[in-house]
């Protein structure tokens, strides 16, 4: 119980997310992250005990599940990463996905916010 409220109290400080941007930030010094293209995806997940929004999963007979977004540059970097619950469509998530990118600092200049080109599978490509 100890580990869950200290993750949980992590978590709600930002550590987790001040985390990423630091290891974002030391590979950009170095060339990388490549955002010259970036990949898109979700999965789903079961919520065996619930969660904070979890839906009727289409793929689990409406059993109560979720879905992982997740965008990963060029390299394979996972760049950003939302869940929600499991009856959201992907392309309702695509937009909050891509302001989830935090901006990756590690050379002088403007930090890198946007891939150029982004691929996605058709859950992405349809009207909301």
């Amino acid at each position: 119980m100890t580990c869950w409220r200290r993750l949980r109290d992590w978590n709600e400080a930002g550590v987790w997310r001040r985390l990423h941007e630091l290891l974002l930030s030391e590979p950009r010094a170095a060339g990388l992250p490549d955002f010259s293209r970036a990949a898109v995806d979700s999965s789903h997940l079961r919520a065996m005990r619930g969660g904070p929004a979890p839906g009727p999963s289409p793929v689990d007979r409406g059993k109560a599940g979720g879905k992982h977004h997740l965008i990963v540059e060029a390299h394979g970097i996972p760049v950003a990463a939302i869940t929600t619950g499991g009856n959201r469509n992907d392309v309702t998530q695509l937009i909050p996905l891509i302001q989830a990118v935090p901006p990756i600092r590690g050379k002088h200049g403007k930090p890198l916010r946007r891939p150029k080109h982004l691929y996605a599978d058709r859950g992405y490509d349809h009207e909301v």
